[in-house]
Parts: structure tokens; C-alpha cells; sequence
């Protein structure tokens, strides 16, 4: 049995079984699609200080409290959403991140008039195609990069909020921007091809 078990990321290893389909199906494979962005920026902001672990466990939590991540809703928020959402124990109660939520809902939705998706003006960073790295330990898989240096602060520069460097790099870890899966992860190939094909893929 043991001789079968594909090899993952050591991170993936430590949490449950939530924790270890994200990593096996979501981590690095490349998103074109704003809803995804939205939510995978909401649970990371909702993350900052804690463990994704946490966040994932209640991901479900997060999705009908925060209207299926529709960012037009969640835009929409006001003190009295916050105040609900701070009493939700499907959540992380903490006020600041759930109205960070909504203010950021309000840029997303402000960079979507700008470039016409979210997709396209995050994609831009990378130049439209995903940074494969090659790591071989996960010691040496970096927590900020170049890239998300400048998107955190061009973020911030648009008004979000919990987007440093680091919440940003986990968020294009998360969305395949960039593959971080090391070379003995049994995921780095099947994210890398896909990081191949996205090579004519241009940010829609």
C-alpha cells in the first residue's frame, strides 16, 4: 500500500483530507476565471496569522456566508453585514478581515472596469504565463517573490487590504501563477504541462 502512495508536497502531508485534495486537485493549477480569484482572495486574506488548514475546514462556512464568493454581493456589505458575519461561527470572527472582504470586493470589482478581468490584470505579473520553479525541498520554496512584491503593492496602491507579499505569493501558488509543487510531488508534472498549454493561453 505504502509503495503505491503517490509522493506529495510535505505541507500537504500534515493536515486532513480537505487539506490534502487541495493540494492533489486545486494548488498551482492555473485559474483564468474571476470568481475564483475572488474567493481564493478572500479565504487568504482571511487566512493572514492563521493556518490554511483552518480556512479550508471552513471554506463551506465561508461560501454562504459570504453570498457563494459573488463579489457583487459581497461588494454590497455594510456595518450591519460585518456585525452579522462577526457573530457566524461558520467563519473566522474577525471584523477586520470580514470587512476587509467587502472593501476588497469593491476594488476587484474597480479593476474589472479597468482591464476588463481580474484574470488578465493578475495574469499581467507574470507575463501571462505561470513561473514553473524546481524546487527539491520545501525549505527552499520561497514565502515572496519579485512578482508578488509587485502585485501586493499595486494591490494596495488600488485600495485592498491583506494583500502583502506573502498572503500574494500564496495566492499565486494557489491559482497556478506559479508551480511551487517540488520536483518528487507527483502534481509538479500534470501543473507544469498545464503551465505549457497556458503558453497560448493569453489572459482572457
Amino acid at each position: 500500500m505504502s509503495r503505491n502512495k503517490p509522493k506529495r508536497c510535505p505541507w500537504s502531508e500534515r493536515g486532513n483530507k480537505d487539506y490534502q485534495r487541495y493540494h492533489d486537485v486545486e494548488w498551482g493549477v492555473p485559474v483564468h476565471d474571476d470568481p475564483t480569484h475572488f474567493e481564493f482572495l478572500l479565504l487568504e486574506g482571511a487566512q493572514a496569522g492563521l493556518s490554511w488548514a483552518i480556512v479550508l475546514k471552513k471554506r463551506e462556512g465561508y461560501r454562504r456566508a459570504f453570498a457563494n464568493f459573488d463579489v457583487e454581493r459581497v461588494a454590497r456589505f455594510n456595518r450591519r453585514s460585518v456585525e452579522r458575519l462577526v457573530n457566524d461561527p461558520r467563519i473566522i470572527r474577525n471584523a477586520k478581515k470580514i470587512e476587509a472582504a467587502s472593501i476588497n470586493a469593491r476594488a476587484f470589482l474597480a479593476v474589472q472596469e479597468q482591464f476588463g478581468s481580474f484574470d488578465r490584470y493578475a495574469w499581467d505579473f507574470v507575463d501571462g504565463v505561470p513561473i514553473v520553479n524546481h524546487w527539491r525541498r520545501q525549505n527552499q520554496v520561497p514565502a515572496t517573490s519579485t512578482e508578488s512584491d509587485a502585485l501586493s503593492k499595486d494591490l494596495k496602491s488600488r485600495g485592498f487590504q491583506f494583500v502583502g507579499s506573502t498572503i500574494i505569493y500564496a495566492h499565486m501558488q494557489a491559482t497556478g501563477l506559479v508551480n511551487d509543487h517540488l520536483m518528487s510531488c507527483f502534481r509538479h508534472e500534470p501543473c507544469q504541462s498545464f503551465a505549457q498549454r497556458d503558453t497560448s493561453h493569453p489572459p482572457n
